[in-house]
């Protein structure tokens, strides 16, 4: 299968195509500001390095969360464009499966962590079992401090951005028993997107219409609305 994958929840956008399950490119670029702005270019660019136009792709997927919410919308919604003009069926990633994925096996419980700001990262634990990462804990938003007690078991490997973000109070909750892996040295990828959008496609694809990003918490807008109602 010939596979475009599409990651747009930090601040890095990727793109990466795999076919057969192999790389065939993948390109990312850090975001100044919008991902509006780059994601199409990149994605034009990243065909270009395949060899392949976009009739030949087989299969849009795409990060739907958690993650920035403006990166979400904007890689959600070009992917549903691009469908809708082409009729390449789509399948949604969770993030932070998808973190998860890109570290590999690895003893213990893998962490994705990624910064939500406002004091909270976006977090999930996963352990590998049968060469697969399995969910442990779900994707949920929280204060760094408060994930970091809910992770009982060692070794465990933390990444994302929310390593950087909060690093000396990972070091300090975790001690030794607890591998942190920067940002860079695990940055977003679309290759692996691709790869875990393959993996979900062999069971089903998602309708167009109805695929949403999972973002884990009230966006700005709608914890605004929610005070004005409740001192209406």
């Amino acid at each position: 299968m010939r596979a475009l994958g599409i990651e747009t929840a930090t601040s890095i956008a990727s793109v990466g195509i795999v076919v057969e399950d192999q790389i065939a490119a993948e390109r990312a670029v850090p975001m100044r500001g919008s991902h509006a702005r780059t994601l199409l270019p990149l994605i034009d660019a990243t065909l270009q390095a395949a060899g392949l136009q976009l009739s030949d792709i087989e299969l849009l997927a795409v990060s739907i969360g958690p993650g920035s919410f403006t990166g979400l919308r904007i890689g959600l919604s070009v992917v549903k464009g691009l469908a809708l003009a082409t009729g390449i069926p789509v399948v949604g990633v969770p993030t932070l499966e998808a973190y998860a994925r890109a570290a590999g096996p690895r003893l213990g419980l893998v962490c994705p962590v990624l910064d939500a700001r406002k004091g909270e990262v976006y977090g999930a634990t996963f352990r590998w079992r049968d060469g697969e990462p399995q969910c442990v804990s779900a994707p949920t938003a929280m204060a760094p401090a408060r994930f970091a007690a809910a992770v009982h078991e060692d070794p465990c490997t933390l990444i994302g951005d929310g390593v950087d973000a909060y690093h000396e109070l990972w070091r300090a909750a975790f001690g030794v028993r607890a591998a942190l892996i920067p940002f860079s040295a695990l940055p977003p990828s679309g290759a692996v997107v691709a790869r875990l959008g393959c993996s979900r496609a062999a069971a089903a694809t998602d309708d167009v219409a109805a695929l949403e990003p999972q973002y884990c918490r009230a966006s700005e807008a709608e914890i605004v609305q929610q005070r004005r109602g409740a001192s209406a």
